[in-house]
């Protein structure tokens, strides 16, 4: 995909300084940068970059004290340049994805409903009842169960898999090996400590704008459904168990894992390695440090860190003094040697 710098700061809202006639053909960061290449600047720990970079253009945020006179490149003024890229990136991303057909090799049974300029890659398993919206683009090695229904211009990379009666909205991102709609973690055990399955008939829904990261599981509920709320970005490797719930714009990283039925509010933000357990209530706007443990509801606002975890600002005074342990110690040890010496003097 081909846009002059001119395009690209009108599509920006942005100022050009430079030569506005110049084609950018590819994106790049800014100390990679080379001839056709666009990048941007918005941490000043990379500042040094922008006098020395060989891309053909950068996007700068307004309030960025520029040097000039040492700069060679191209310019593009916008009033913040990470969500300036952000926009190029995802207009980049769209070209990328603009492809149509079914592939011979895909295999979808006849009362599946197939919407207009979608595309179905090799190896795809489409089942009976399936409705997908149009412009939606399924890569190959997908499965999508029976009852599924997906909304318009949604994509699912390779190797997706969605069970039966699932339902993902519109505008959604699935990255490859995810896996949707699974058997919940239920069982029940017996006085002999053995264990019967509890079998869950419920299903997952996914609203609009959500975006699913590489191997992230979303289980099935065992009543009802499992549902990730609109706009909800998931990162990779996330373990969502059935029943849960979580609200809208909540984002969580890597490698966490939230228990059956807990419920998470609105605008959350959940680090990596975060263990929830389960029937929990997480509030609107709470923030969750990496590695924590939660143990227990937390209220709307609250930020927490430690595990279990508790407030940030009393974690981190407590662990001033965790730190100062070893020396603590080596005192204690010493004056107790000094008190056992006076006593037996």
């Amino acid at each position: 995909m081909i846009y002059s710098i001119e395009k690209i700061a009108k599509i920006l809202e942005g100022k050009v300084i430079g030569n506005g006639s110049i084609k950018i053909n590819m994106l790049s960061k800014i100390e990679d940068g080379s001839n056709g290449s666009l990048c941007f600047l918005a941490n000043n720990k990379y500042e040094e970059f922008l006098y020395t970079t060989q891309a053909s253009a950068v996007i700068v945020s307004s309030n960025f004290n520029i040097d000039y006179s040492r700069t060679s490149t191209n310019l593009i003024i916008v009033d913040d340049a990470y969500q300036g890229f952000a926009t190029i990136l995802k207009i980049f991303s769209k070209s990328k994805n603009n492809i149509e057909g079914i592939n011979k090799h895909s295999c979808i049974e006849e009362c599946a409903i197939i919407g207009k300029k979608c595309f179905v890659g090799s190896n795809a398993y489409i089942g009976k009842n399936v409705v997908i919206g149009d412009n939606v683009k399924i890569y190959p090695n997908c499965y999508i169960g029976e009852n599924t229904l997906i909304g318009d211009n949604t994509i699912l990379y390779a190797g997706v898999k969605i069970y039966d009666h699932t339902k993902i909205g519109k505008n959604c991102i699935i990255q490859s090996g995810a896996i949707i709609g699974g058997d919940g973690f239920g069982f029940a055990q017996n006085e002999e400590n053995e264990y019967t399955k509890v079998v869950q008939i419920g299903n997952v829904i996914v609203e609009d704008n959500v975006e699913i990261g590489a191997n992230t599981t979303i289980d099935r509920a065992t009543m009802g459904s499992t549902i990730i709320h609109q706009g909800v970005k998931l990162d990779n490797l996330i373990q969502i168990a059935h029943n849960v719930e979580i609200g809208k714009h909540t984002v969580i990283a890597a490698q966490s894992g939230i228990a059956g039925s807990t419920k998470i509010g609105e605008n959350c933000m959940i680090g990596g390695q975060v263990g929830i357990i389960g029937h929990l209530k997480i509030g609107d706007n709470v923030k969750i440090a990496a590695q924590s443990g939660i143990q227990s509801d937390i209220n709307d606002n609250e930020i927490v860190q430690g595990s279990p975890a508790f407030s940030i600002t009393d974690y981190k005074r407590s662990y001033v003094y965790f730190k100062q342990l070893p020396s603590l110690n080596s005192l204690v040890n010493k004056i107790e040697k000094e008190v056992i010496n006076m006593l037996r003097k």
